[in-house]
């Protein structure tokens, strides 16, 4: 069966993963997510130069000229083919940053133009110049589509538009979309392969449920956290010493990451501990990178979720390992194909008649999404400019989770990005507060202690 991997090298198509997201962008909401770089002192960069810059490297990365189509009956499913009218200046562009033009209004211009539809009809990426912030600063708000990539790959997209270029031959653009009995050629070789590998297929599904949770996992405990949530967002930002975390979290046997999740569900309860309520464990959805080192620059999606159940009571070694040993064992079956792509089949319909939503909107999984992104270790520069800070923002359909939270790693700093639907949780604030305490408190901690002194469980309150 070796001739079943001869897939023509000139046909581009979405996988399964990318088809899936493509399939849940049907609400008011888009299936969009992106990053903001501000540049301190940027009084060199302006729009032109923006666009110079970024034309200058758009090449290295094709998917940023190309867009999805369909492909005629019987060819299989959709190919990425070159733009011919790609044009630099319909996805760079330039806005003022409103009054009083501080960190706070840069997160609310920038959520404005990641909340909007890119069109479906061009590249699925945009740029925008955000100027006029407090010092004289500006920023860049990176915009992509889940179905062009995630957010690994999507620090592919970045390093291939700031001054960190490696160099890449430029080809002939745009190149001839592949020819239909070609399309035809490869969709037949892709069902074979397909019935080859069912087996294979469904030993995966199993093996990807398990890290999502099964198909049945424990109901979690109502409350607050599993509220129906709105369109309106509300961001807010807490930085943290990622070297400092990452030290503390190895002097008790866990990762960076296994830090971040405790830190966020301990927040998480003393907020909801002065609501009157309280929630141990509190159970995260985590999208896990099934990215090995050869594909670490591909762009698509190879993210699978994987369910973490976090202790929010007990000694902070306590916590760190327990969630450190569920990592462990539940890391090597999400970093496989997710369910969503296995049954593709089945949920792409589902999903494109509204199923995915409604699944969201009443899900008990999960608390909430907890997603931590590694960015470059070094400081990078765009158009010569230093960029001294990176803010990941997602949107989406958030379902039946009115909080959830964005993470990224850059020169030395963990940027947290929360996101919160204000109308149904309004303690965005102090949960800020409480999150940037335990960040503290697992940096300073060098003795066994416990997370507080609030009881496990509280009555209600009227």
């Amino acid at each position: 069966m070796a001739h079943l991997d001869e897939i023509p090298t000139l046909i581009d198509r979405a996988s399964p993963t990318d088809r899936a997201f493509l399939a849940m962008d049907t609400g008011d909401v888009p299936e969009q997510f992106g990053v903001v770089l501000t540049l301190e002192h940027a009084s060199t960069i302006d729009l032109p130069r923006v666009r110079q810059s970024i034309g200058e490297r758009v090449h290295t990365v094709p998917r940023l000229r190309q867009r999805l189509t369909r492909t005629p009956f019987g060819c299989g499913g959709p190919i990425w083919v070159d733009d011919p009218g790609f044009d630099i200046r319909t996805h760079v562009r330039a806005l003022t940053c409103p009054e009083p033009a501080d960190e706070q209004a840069l997160l609310d211009a920038a959520l404005a133009v990641i909340v909007t539809p890119l069109p479906k009809n061009a590249p699925l990426w945009s740029v925008v110049l955000v100027s006029g912030l407090r010092g004289g600063g500006c920023a860049l708000v990176v915009v992509l589509h889940h179905v062009l990539a995630d957010g690994v790959g999507g620090l592919a997209v970045l390093a291939n538009l700031t001054d960190t270029l490696v160099a890449a031959p430029a080809y002939a653009f745009p190149r001839s979309a592949p020819a239909r009995a070609l399309l035809v050629r490869d969709a037949c070789t892709r069902r074979l392969r397909a019935i080859h590998d069912a087996a294979r297929s469904w030993r995966l599904l199993r093996t990807s449920l398990e890290g999502a949770g099964g198909i049945r996992p424990p109901r979690i405990s109502p409350g607050s956290l599993n509220q129906r949530a709105g369109s309106r967002l509300r961001l807010a930002v807490v930085r943290a010493d990622r070297t400092a975390i990452r030290t503390a979290a190895h002097r008790h046997g866990a990762t960076t990451n296994d830090a971040v999740l405790v830190a966020t569900a301990a927040a998480l309860r003393k907020v909801l501990v002065r609501k009157g309520e309280s929630v141990d464990p509190l159970v995260a959805t985590v999208p896990v990178s099934g990215r090995r080192p050869e594909t670490g620059s591909a762009l698509g999606n190879m993210v699978s979720p994987m369910l973490v159940s976090v202790p929010t009571t007990g000694t902070l070694p306590d916590r760190l390992q327990r969630v450190a040993d569920q990592v462990r064992v539940h890391r090597a079956a999400a970093t496989g194909p997710p369910p969503i792509a296995l049954l593709g089949w089945l949920f792409r319909p589902l999903a494109a008649l509204g199923g995915y939503r409604w699944y969201m909107n009443h899900q008990h999984r999960f608390h909430t999404l907890i997603s931590h992104v590694r960015g470059p270790d070094e400081p990078v520069t765009f158009g010569g400019v230093p960029v001294t800070s990176a803010i990941p923002i997602g949107v989406g359909p958030s379902g039946n989770t009115p909080v959830y939270f964005e993470m990224l790693s850059y020169a030395g700093t963990l940027v947290v990005t929360t996101a919160a639907d204000p109308d149904h949780f309004p303690d965005l604030t102090e949960l800020t507060a409480a999150l940037r305490a335990e960040f503290d408190h697992i940096i300073g901690d060098n003795e066994p202690s416990s997370v507080d002194n609030e009881p496990s469980s509280v009555p209600p309150t009227n």
